[in-house]
């Protein structure tokens, strides 16, 4: 049994995501013993790191759930401290992504503004895990994210559980209709 979910959010969101209140919420109606962790997470990639390995030290048991650039931070977690993790549109290779965001950016829940810096690009990069263990993950992803090709998730978690779903967008937006899955894979 996981004694809490930590909820990696994604690049330039928060803890106060739609999908971070869903999992809130189901936590607390079918496993309220169980921990519900949603850090605001450093903009650097190498303090991020820090702070959810620090987490999952904390939390040996714990269920990652991460989003887009928190499905990258899960999956290195999960290799890391041999934990189970539900990954929701993951970034595969952030570091090429947002290589081209390189600049000024602004947080989109709490307006902060920072610079994202090709140092930042290379931390991502030294997050990379290879090979992945397929069977600690659950792969979900929806087939029109205008972000992220869900082709390349499907390829890099073959053989992990899979929900392909679809249309849809980057958000994820249908979440709620999935939380079942989630919490079979769980098991809460």
């Amino acid at each position: 049994m996981h004694s809490a979910m930590i909820y990696i959010h994604g690049f330039n969101s928060s803890p106060d995501s739609f999908k971070a209140r869903l999992l809130r919420g189901a936590l607390a109606e079918r496993a309220p013993a169980m921990k519900f962790i949603a850090p605001a997470l450093p903009h650097a990639p190498a303090a991020a790191a820090r702070l959810l390995d620090a987490l999952a030290g904390e939390h040996p048991q714990a269920l990652l759930a991460g989003s887009s650039l928190g499905g990258y931070y899960a999956t290195w977690l999960a290799e890391r401290h041999d934990l189970r993790a539900v990954l929701i549109n993951p970034a595969v290779r952030p570091y090429d992504l947002l290589e081209g965001h390189v600049g000024p950016q602004k947080n989109f829940h709490t307006g902060v503004a920072y610079e994202f810096t090709l140092a930042h690009v290379g931390e991502l990069r030294a997050l990379e895990v290879e090979p992945v263990t397929p069977q600690r993950y659950l792969l979900m992803v929806e087939t029109g994210d205008e972000v992220l090709d869900y082709r390349q998730a499907v390829a890099r978690y073959r053989g992990a559980q899979h929900c392909v779903v679809e249309g849809g967008d980057h958000g994820f937006s249908d979440f709620a209709q999935y939380l079942g899955m989630v919490c079979e894979f769980g098991r809460f």
